[in-house]
């Protein structure tokens, strides 16, 4: 794939005197899968219904699968997929009655056909009868990424599809998704799970309606500067009081038994937990700062 499924600059949107958007760059070439992260609102949604054409810019250009996004708009939605953060469907109807509604919205051929391969590639034909709102959060995602594929689009919009959905059912979504993405398919992805984001070829992220970071996971991590230590052994908890404020320490997090400690100082972080080598039952060990060591100290900076 050599084309930009998504190629916009500039792309700005304003809320009377709130920069929701700020000027953002978006370059996605076709058969990807993108990740775009950032803390509620950050500007992630008003983002991707700009794309999409269900909101007008105030500025930028470019192009959405070679069509303008700003004045071919609709034409764009013909082709686009958009899964909503909230489930968005008729709770009083089956999964086959959304279904076929949505075929008749997009005016798909035979209809009923697509529906069937749709139900049964999603595992959804056994329940294709039940009410949408008797469904569980991973079967109602499921039934609206069926929803969204029916028209058989060439860009997947998917806005924080699996919040609130259990592991298994995350894991079984995102298996369908690089699988959607090798027969050519592009996506865009929002997501506050970091195991999710370290699924995608590459991860946009943007803070207060501005873009901070953009690349490969490992790219985004080398970008950042940062150095981590991991201290391990019993009660390593009670030192993160004593870690927190110290030169070169930014960051300090406890994870499982194990607490994380992360600067872009490198030389006085080293100097601040010189002290603790020494401390009988306390290892201390460098590591790769993780993603979720990035994403933290980004929206620190913005503080």
């Amino acid at each position: 794939m050599s084309g930009l499924a998504i190629d916009v600059k500039g792309l700005t949107k304003r809320f009377g005197a709130k920069l929701a958007v700020d000027h953002i760059d978006i370059a996605v070439p076709e058969g990807q899968v993108w990740g775009f992260l950032g803390p509620n609102g950050s500007g992630k949604t008003t983002t991707i219904r700009m794309l999409c054409g269900l909101l007008n810019a105030d500025d930028g250009q470019g192009t959405c699968l070679g069509l303008d996004f700003r004045t071919q708009s609709d034409a764009i939605k013909r082709q686009v997929g958009y899964m909503t953060q909230k489930f968005s469907f008729w709770e009083d109807l089956s999964i086959r009655e959304n279904l076929e509604f949505v075929a008749r919205v997009y005016g798909v051929r035979n209809g009923r056909r697509r529906v069937d391969d749709t139900l049964e590639r999603l595992g959804l034909t056994a329940r294709q009868r039940q009410l949408a709102g008797q469904l569980s959060g991973g079967w109602k995602q499921r039934m609206a990424l069926a929803a969204c594929m029916l028209h058989d689009p060439k860009l997947l919009l998917l806005d924080e599809p699996t919040a609130g959905v259990d592991p298994k059912a995350r894991r079984d979504f995102w298996e369908e998704i690089h699988a959607l993405s090798a027969e050519g398919l592009t996506v865009l992805v929002s997501t506050h799970y970091m195991d999710e984001a370290e699924r995608c070829d590459r991860i946009v992220y943007i803070l207060n309606g501005k873009l901070v970071a953009s690349g490969s996971v490992s790219e985004v991590i080398e970008q950042s500067g940062l150095s981590t230590f991991v201290l391990e052994g019993q009660d390593v908890r009670h030192l993160s009081e004593e870690l927190r404020g110290q030169p070169g320490v930014d960051y300090v997090g406890f994870f499982g038994a194990a607490l994380h400690v992360s600067g872009h100082d490198r030389a006085a972080l080293e100097q601040t937990l010189a002290g603790f080598r020494g401390r009988p039952g306390v290892a201390l060990n460098e590591a790769q700062p993780s993603l979720e060591d990035v994403f933290i100290d980004l929206q620190g900076k913005a503080r």
